[in-house]
């Protein structure tokens, strides 16, 4: 191991030290982030409350399946580079038809 004097932990010391560095958006941003997480919980918490511990269950299948979604979707984007986005793989794979109906059901969504 190696050994510091105290001159050189003294100068270590020194040359660490701390600054605010949080902006004004920054602290905007943690703001609206508190809020709308504080909106979240309570909407979980006010369908808990009507319908029991079982909503938990069904929160962890929903999530599992969107995360076996997002899997999928990832597959996909890797088998074809050239699309871009979702609207992509529905207009390719089940006609422009699809993609478009895909693209403004989500932009109206």
């Amino acid at each position: 191991m190696l050994s510091m004097t105290v001159e050189n932990q003294h100068s270590a010391a020194e040359s660490q030290h701390l600054r605010r560095s949080l902006s004004n958006r920054h602290i905007q941003l943690i703001a609206i982030g508190g809020a709308i997480g504080t909106g979240l919980f309570m909407g979980s918490g006010k369908s808990i409350h009507t319908s029991g511990p079982s909503i938990v269950v069904a929160y962890l299948v929903i999530g599992a399946m969107l995360f076996f979604v997002m899997r999928a979707m990832g597959e996909l984007l890797l088998h074809n580079l050239q699309w871009k986005s979702f609207q992509d793989f529905a207009a390719d794979l089940l006609g422009p038809w699809a993609g478009f109906f895909l693209g403004w059901t989500y932009w109206l969504c």
